[in-house]
């Protein structure tokens, strides 16, 4: 069988040394100014959010409200061309963005095929790129070999939040996980952890520990590489 093509896919947060990674929690964090410098030292032009990460940080407020029928097949429109993507994963295609879409590193969002025509009309008048693939829920396996063929990424970073590092985590798609731990406990129950939201029977994933890098404010930097 023919090797799918895809970008090289890496994990990138930053958590508490229990692993949560509350984001108002970790803006408190010692060592949260290095997030962003070893986000940048990864050469992964392109970054990853799920939709509550994108909601609470990039997306306007409010909800779009369909009017129209599913999409119902696989399509994908390249709206502009760029180094790097901002890609959210919004399944139903529900965030609302701000017009038009001129940033260094354009959006790109990707939606199931149930997602509705009418939001894809919306993103094409925005100028917003956007991928639908999956029937029931994103197919993030072959959104992968779309945007290695058609959107020529080849080094994305995945950042979160939890339920979306553990989608890429269980689809086999991570090549490298990368965390800055930084010096705190959360320790509150019910937070969301680094990956988070797996059935009970999700086997263990074992990681092979590529470099180990402290700063003087007490975080730690640690690179793995997958065992798939």
């Amino acid at each position: 069988m023919k090797p799918m093509k895809k970008p090289y896919v890496i994990c990138h947060m930053m958590t508490a040394v229990d692993g949560r990674i509350d984001c108002a929690m970790t803006e408190q964090l010692p060592g949260v100014q290095e997030y962003y410098s070893t986000l940048d030292s990864l050469a992964a032009p392109s970054r990853v959010s799920g939709r509550v990460t994108a909601q609470l940080e990039m997306a306007s407020p409010g909800i779009f409200e369909p009017q129209d029928a599913a999409l119902g097949h696989e399509s994908f429109s390249r709206n502009a061309d760029a180094d790097g993507y901002e890609i959210v994963i919004d399944t139903r295609g529900t965030l609302l963005w701000d017009e038009p879409d001129t940033s260094e590193r354009p959006l790109l969002i990707v939606t199931s095929e149930r997602v509705s025509r009418d939001y894809i009309a919306y993103l094409d008048g925005l100028h917003i790129s956007w991928i639908a693939c999956g029937k029931g829920r994103v197919d993030l396996a072959r959104a992968c070999e779309i945007l290695a063929s058609a959107f020529g990424v080849e080094r994305m970073a995945v950042v979160g939040g939890g339920h979306i590092n553990a989608a890429f985590l269980a689809a086999g798609l991570l090549d490298e996980v990368s965390v800055l731990i930084g010096a705190g406990i959360d320790g509150r129950g019910g937070m969301a952890a680094m990956f988070d939201g797996l059935p009970m029977n999700q086997p263990l994933t074992q990681l092979h520990l590529e470099s180990v890098k402290p700063f003087e404010s007490g975080a730690v930097w640690l690179r793995y590489t997958v065992r798939n």
